[in-house]
């Protein structure tokens, strides 16, 4: 598949001057500005009005309001399909993809057919020495899935091609039948979860979800909701596991993410208390009690000041 026929899609919410380098990086792919679509999500930091100052060519899709990552990710896909796209390559906005790399997943898709989703491995932005990822298994244990590589060194383990459970939705190339055939992302988990879900129903369908190992972006990780241990990062994983599971999970794998997730939250608050990570923890369980009760993840639950934990 020729990158002539992918579409780029950016979701935005507040995203800053990151925006700028990863659009940057998009361009240098030999993307034209018309093939970008950049997707605004009611951003309040005057984000929107930079990147149209830089990239007036871009198609822009702003919303009055923050919709969520997935929603705002369909509507770019969406109108890209609209516009005749054969693969949509959705990109966060703090990652930064050296030249070359979406002609590398491009021509991967086209190697494979029976693919219907690659992506490459991902590095740190501030240290792209150590893998975030590559690839990602579910395990239906702590967090349901854990990020092959994480924090190893990167090494040629990791620059391997090959079948995995998921990839990322930081840097994802999709192949246009694959989104006709199954739907794009759930857009009720708001954030988070939702390539785990997209990647779980494109194997359940009969497509591979390739890792393009020697393709590689880098990513800030998380740079929207805090990142890591942050509580109300936490608190949407908690929430959004639950819906998870009640979609695709059979009694066993409810039973083992008891065991090895929810039973281990009361020790993990302990050492979380000296480790400053006590309020992330106590999010993560009320996340998982507001999903058991069937809450979902709205913007209004996760503004700043919105609950005694962020």
């Amino acid at each position: 598949m020729e990158s002539a026929g992918i579409f780029a899609v950016v979701a935005n919410w507040n995203g800053g001057e990151e925006n700028l380098e990863c659009l940057r990086s998009l361009v240098a792919q030999e993307l034209p500005e018309e093939r970008i679509v950049f997707v605004d999500n009611g951003s309040s930091d005057g984000s929107l009005a930079l990147v149209r100052a830089r990239h007036p060519r871009l198609r822009v899709i702003e919303n009055a309001s923050n919709l969520g990552f997935g929603e705002a990710a369909n509507q770019g896909a969406r109108l890209a399909l609209e516009l005749g796209a054969r693969a949509v390559f959705f990109v966060n906005n703090d990652v930064v993809a050296p030249p070359g790399t979406l002609a590398q997943l491009a021509a991967a898709l086209e190697a494979r057919p029976t693919a219907g989703i690659v992506g490459p491995r991902v590095l740190y932005k501030s240290d792209p020495s150590r893998v975030w990822c590559a690839g990602g298994e579910l395990t239906w244990r702590e967090n349901l899935s854990t990020l092959r590589g994480h924090l190893e060194p990167d090494g040629p383990t990791w620059r391997e091609s090959r079948a995995v459970d998921y990839v990322p939705g930081c840097a994802l190339l999709a192949r246009r039948a694959l989104l006709e055939r199954i739907g794009m992302f759930d857009a009720e988990y708001f954030a988070y979860m939702e390539d785990v879900d997209l990647c779980l129903r494109a194997r359940r369908a009969g497509f591979e979800v390739w890792l393009v190992g020697d393709a590689a972006v880098e990513h800030a990780t998380s740079a929207a909701t805090g990142g890591g241990y942050n509580p109300r990062r936490k608190y949407m994983m908690g929430v959004n596991s639950i819906w998870f599971l009640r979609r695709h999970a059979r009694a066993g794998e409810w039973l083992r993410f008891f065991v090895f997730d929810v039973l281990s939250l009361p020790l993990l608050w302990i050492a979380g208390l000296f480790r400053g990570r006590g309020k992330a923890v106590l999010a993560k369980g009320l996340g998982i009690l507001d999903g058991l009760r069937g809450k979902r993840v709205t913007a209004e639950a996760i503004r700043a000041g919105a609950g005694w934990l962020w």
